[in-house]
C-alpha cells in the first residue's frame, strides 16, 4: 500500500521543514583551532533535507525557522535564497546590537581527514530559533490555504528548548490534521539534551512527538536513546548488527506507535573519517526494503550526509511513492553528498540516478 500523498497539483509546496538554520564556518583541509580563514555556509538538520528537495530534486520547498535581524541573519538568507527554498515563513527577531536577547547560529565545523575524525564545535545559544514558540506561525495558512505534501521535522530542532519541542508537537498535529505527510528525524544529540533533562526528557518529548509521525528516521542508537527500544542477542557483525538491530527495532516501534506508514536508517560502518561503508534500509507496509551497498565509499565531507539521505528518500515516495526507489534515491543521495563540502548537497537529479542504476565515477564529458 502507498502513502497517501496530496496530488502536487493541490499544494504551493511539496515540501516544509522546520529547524534552525546555522551559518557553518568551514576551516576547510585544517582545524578550527588552527584556522585563519573560513569558507562560510548554511546548514541545518531540518533544514538541509528541504535544500536537498530543491536544489537536487527541482521540487518547491520552503522552510520555517527564525533569525536575529541582523547581517548574519541576513547573510544566512541570502544562502537559503540561493538553494532556492522559499523564506516567506521565516520569523525575523529585533537584535539589540549584542545577542543578549536573540542571535543566530554558528557551527563550527571540521571535516576530518583518516584516522582524524570530523569535529563541530557549535555556539547556539540563546538563538532566535530556539525561542520559536506555540502560536508563533499559523498552520492553518501554511497547511491549509498554502498546502504541503511533506511536512518535515527532527529531534535536533526538538531539543533546543522547552518550547521548540512544544512547537515540534503543535506543527505536526496540524499538519496531519491538513492531510500533510510528517517525516521526522530522531537525530539524537546527547550534548542538546545534556543540560534539559538528558536521556529521561529526550525520550519523554520524542514519545509524544511520535505519536504525530507518519515517516520515521534514524539508527537504532536513535531507537534507543530517543524512544526506549532495546534490543537483545544480535550478531556480532558490524553490519549485521545494523540491519538486525532496525529490523527489531521497527517491529516493536509499529506495535507501540501503529501510525509509523514508514522507517528508515543509514546503515554506515566506519573505517576512517574518509572511508565508510554505506548503504541504507526502510521499512513500509510490512516489508523491508535495502539500497544498493556502497563498500568503502570516500568521503569529502560526512556532515549532512543523512540529511541528503532523508531528502533523497522523501523524493522517492513523493515522485513515485515507492519505498523500493525511496530507499535506493535517498542512499545514492547521501553518498553523494558526501562526495562535496559543506551541510548540503551539491548533487543533480542525473547523478544520482547513475548512481541508482550502478553508473561509475567515469568521467563524464
Amino acid at each position: 500500500m502507498s502513502l497517501t500523498i496530496k496530488p502536487a497539483s493541490e499544494v504551493a509546496y511539496d515540501c516544509i521543514s522546520m529547524g534552525e538554520v546555522m551559518l557553518r564556518l568551514d576551516p576547510g583541509e585544517g582545524r578550527i583551532h588552527t584556522a585563519r580563514q573560513f569558507a562560510a555556509w548554511e546548514g541545518g538538520g531540518e533544514y538541509n533535507v528541504t535544500r536537498g528537495l530543491r536544489r537536487c530534486f527541482g521540487l518547491r520547498a520552503a522552510t520555517v525557522t527564525a533569525f536575529a535581524d541582523n547581517p548574519v541573519g541576513r547573510l544566512i538568507e541570502d544562502f537559503i535564497l540561493q538553494g532556492g527554498v522559499d523564506t516567506r515563513f521565516i520569523q525575523w527577531k529585533k537584535y539589540d546590537g549584542i545577542g543578549r536577547d536573540v542571535r543566530n547560529g554558528l557551527n563550527f565545523t571540521e571535516r576530518g581527514f583518516g584516522i582524524r575524525g570530523a569535529v563541530g564545535c557549535p555556539d547556539r545559544a540563546n538563538t532566535a530559533a530556539s525561542q520559536m514558540k506555540p502560536g508563533d506561525f499559523d498552520w492553518d495558512e501554511i497547511f491549509g490555504n498554502q498546502g504541503a505534501r511533506w511536512f518535515h521535522t527532527g529531534g535536533i530542532f526538538a531539543a533546543l528548548s522547552e518550547s521548540t519541542a512544544e512547537l515540534t508537537i503543535e506543527a505536526c498535529k496540524a499538519a496531519q490534521k491538513h492531510g500533510t505527510i510528517v517525516s521526522y528525524d530522531l537525530n539524537y544529540r546527547p550534548s542538546l539534551w545534556s543540560s534539559i533533562g538528558g536521556l529521561a526528557k529526550a525520550q519523554e518529548v520524542n514519545r509524544e512527538i511520535a505519536k504525530y509521525v507518519d515517516v520515521m528516521i534514524g539508527n537504532e542508537e536513535d531507537f534507543t536513546a530517543s524512544l526506549g527500544f532495546e534490543v537483545e542477542g544480535v550478531d556480532e557483525n558490524v553490519r549485521g548488527i545494523d540491519v538486525t538491530n532496525f529490523k527489531k527495532m521497527i517491529e516493536t516501534a509499529i506495535k507501540e506507535f501503529p501510525n509509523f506508514k514508514a522507517t528508515a536508517t543509514t546503515l554506515r560502518e566506519v573505517h576512517t573519517a574518509t572511508v565508510n561503508d554505506w548503504g541504507a534500509i526502510c521499512w513500509h507496509d510490512g516489508q523491508f526494503h535495502e539500497s544498493n551497498a556502497y563498500p568503502h565509499l570516500e568521503i569529502l565531507d560526512r556532515v549532512g550526509g543523512g540529511d541528503s539521505f532523508a531528502s533523497g528518500f522523501a523524493y522517492g515516495f513523493l515522485q513515485f511513492n515507492d519505498p523500493e526507489k525511496a530507499v535506493q534515491y535517498g542512499a545514492a543521495h547521501g553518498a553523494l553528498a558526501m562526495t562535496t563540502p559543506g551541510d548540503t548537497t551539491m548533487a543533480t537529479l542525473s547523478e544520482v540516478e547513475k548512481v541508482v542504476s550502478g553508473g561509475g565515477a567515469r568521467v563524464v564529458r
